[in-house]
């Protein structure tokens, strides 16, 4: 009677999401460059950089483009509206003030 043993793999396998919460977690960048030359003559040149992973690790790599983009944060938007804001304060304070001398 033979005993039968089945082959142990080295590698462990793991599903879609062990994949993407590793990927996330430490990051991955995939880098290229496309040119075009015509006669040693460069007409075009497009460089593409994607960094994949999650926004606390973005943020601990110093990537942080979206807090100050309007497009992205309403805290951003605010910020922008803050100064116009004021502007328009100091301009009625200066009626205020004026109307308040000329009554005197």
């Amino acid at each position: 009677m033979a005993i039968q043993r089945s082959a142990r793999h080295s590698l462990e396998s793991t599903n879609l999401a062990d994949l993407l919460e590793r990927i996330l977690d430490k990051g991955i960048v995939i880098a290229g460059d496309i040119r075009i030359n015509l006669v040693d003559v460069e007409l075009l040149t497009i460089q593409i950089r994607l960094v994949i992973c999650s926004v606390d690790k973005a943020k601990e790599m110093g990537m942080d483009w979206w807090v100050n983009n309007p497009a992205f944060c309403s805290r951003a938007k605010n910020q922008q509206a803050i100064p116009e804001a004021i502007d328009r304060l100091e301009e009625r304070l200066a009626r205020i003030e004026t109307s308040l001398a000329g009554a005197k």
